[in-house]
């Protein structure tokens, strides 16, 4: 009975301390190094009572129901916590140590608005060009959106869904047919600006280039890319 209280207890401390560990960092309770730290200890804690708890089933099932009660709660939340840990981590290994995404290689889209903001930023405002071979293997996807409307149609389309998606609107310039933002993720609070320039082609089509690039890290585990598709995707949906 002990021994399956301890094991509830500790499976209680690493979800809290996994948990926080990343809004610890948001609220500027500690550094993001110490944020990653907990992250790390509190994940491989995880794994091992998930670990001896599956296995304390077992021996315990001929115990007391509310022992085998606290040892299966144990391993539900250090499951949930050892899951989560474990996809986050192949996530990582799968795709490319990049954190700026462009549908234009030659000639990204500049931010302007933004390079302010991102003055204490560890990653510059600058487009680093040798990601972007890396970029085209992991996302050939990402390409620009032609659309056969005016340009302040276009533009106006991809106003109102970054609004909707709850972005922070930084600019609107509709002389030079760009917009700024900037989205914050949950849980450690990173903050990702975007970009999205109008030009008319040669067709009298809206041609519309996205970046996007995370202010912090080295990776962005995909997010970047995926921020673009989905976005240019609904933008298309709309005509």
């Amino acid at each position: 009975m002990v021994y399956a209280r301890i094991l509830l207890y500790l499976s209680f401390a690493v979800t809290i301390t996994f948990i926080f560990s990343g809004y610890g960092y948001q609220w500027d309770i500690w550094s993001l190094g110490l944020a990653f730290t907990l992250l790390r200890y509190s994940a491989y804690g995880a794994i091992g009572i998930a670990v001896l708890s599956l296995i304390s089933i077992w021996f315990l099932r001929k115990s007391r129901a509310r022992a085998i009660a606290y040892v299966v709660i144990a391993f539900l939340f250090t499951g949930i916590i050892s899951g989560t840990a474990l996809y986050w981590q192949h996530r990582a290994q799968s795709v490319p140590h990049i954190h700026d995404i462009t549908t234009d290689f030659d000639n990204p889209p500049d931010f302007v608005a933004m390079v302010r903001l991102r003055a204490d930023a560890p990653n510059p405002h600058e487009y680093d060009a040798e990601q972007a071979s890396s970029q085209r293997q992991a996302y050939p996807q990402i390409e620009p959106l032609f659309i056969d409307y005016e340009l302040e149609e276009v533009m106006d389309a991809a106003v109102m869904i970054v609004t909707q998606r709850g972005w922070q609107l930084v600019a609107i310039n509709r002389n030079d047919g760009r917009i700024e933002a900037t989205e914050q993720l949950p849980w450690f609070g990173f903050k990702d600006d975007l970009v999205l320039r109008f030009t008319e082609d040669e067709n009298g089509r809206t041609r519309v280039d996205m970046r996007s690039k995370s202010r912090v890290g080295r990776s962005d585990l995909g997010v970047n890319a995926r921020r673009i598709h989905q976005f240019l995707s609904e933008l298309d949906g709309n005509f």
